[in-house]
Formats: C-alpha cells, sequence, structure tokens
C-alpha cells in the first residue's frame, strides 16, 4: 500500500489510494472527462488508453471520493529527480466543486512528503482549458514538443 495519507476536506471529500473496486468508476470518468477532447485533438487523448488497473496495482493512482461516489482521480509517478503528474480527472457532473484543486493540492503535497522539491506534468496543446489553468495554479511551462504522437506542453512545479 502507498505511504500517501487520505485528505478530508470540509465536505467529507476523502482522497485515498484506488484500489481495484474503484476501476468501473475511475473507467466512467475518464471516459466522460476526455471524450469533449477525442474531436479537438484527432484522436483519443493519451490518459484514455492508460491501463487504470495497472495503476491500482502499482500505487499510483488516488480517488476523490464523497461517502456517496468517486468524483475524480489522479495518477502520480515517482521519477528520479520530480513526481510526475499523469493525469487528474474529475467527473464533469462534479466540475466546479474544487474537487480539481483539492487533487492538484494533494500532489503537491505528496511530492513535498516524499521529497521531491519538483512537480512535472504535461497536456496536449489542443487542450486550452489547462493551458490557461496550470499557469494560474503556479505551473511554469518548460517546452513543447511532439511525444508518443501527441503535440504536448509540458509544465513543472516547485514543492
Amino acid at each position: 500500500m502507498p505511504k500517501g495519507r487520505n485528505v478530508q476536506s470540509r465536505n467529507t471529500m476523502e482522497i485515498r489510494p484506488a484500489n481495484a473496486s474503484d476501476l468501473p468508476a475511475i473507467t466512467r470518468i475518464i471516459a466522460a472527462a476526455y471524450q469533449k477532447y477525442v474531436t479537438r485533438i484527432g484522436k483519443p487523448p493519451g490518459p484514455m488508453l492508460d491501463d487504470y488497473a495497472t495503476h491500482i496495482r502499482r500505487h499510483t493512482a488516488w480517488v476523490a471520493e464523497t461517502q456517496h461516489a468517486i468524483l475524480g482521480l489522479i495518477v502520480l509517478i515517482p521519477e528520479q529527480d520530480h513526481l510526475a503528474l499523469d493525469n487528474v480527472a474529475v467527473d464533469p457532473q462534479h466540475h466546479g466543486r474544487g474537487v480539481g484543486r483539492a487533487l492538484m493540492t494533494f500532489a503537491e503535497q505528496e511530492a513535498a512528503r516524499r521529497g521531491y522539491t519538483e512537480l512535472r506534468l504535461y497536456t496536449h496543446e489542443k487542450m486550452t482549458e489547462n493551458l490557461a489553468m496550470y499557469p494560474a495554479l503556479g505551473w511554469q511551462e518548460t517546452g513543447r514538443g511532439e511525444q508518443a504522437g501527441y503535440q504536448r506542453v509540458f509544465f513543472r512545479k516547485p514543492v
């Protein structure tokens, strides 16, 4: 089991390591969150192709939930010199309720807890919402380029 800790907020949302029983909800959230980008990009975004059962087995996936539902997820992958924020997705039915911000805060706390001084992520250049959101959350763009057949924009954030 990962050493990450549960994070609870005032509204009883908890962030905890994902387990096998969460896979159907994770799959549903990923499809709902990324479907709108398929036409824009011209193919399924990378997160739609990931193997979330493997992320769960490797203890790299966490979910945000209330007592009633899983609201979103985050995938954090340890690298030698940084923690990679591989994916963050929120169920569109729960947008605007602070779930994404809580998951991003969790990533920063988890990176610091593990002794990392930096988080890194990338997004697709056509995911314009992300290109506006990440700098607003303190992320710095570090470059752009093709990777794995996608045009990506790379970001970093010191923690």
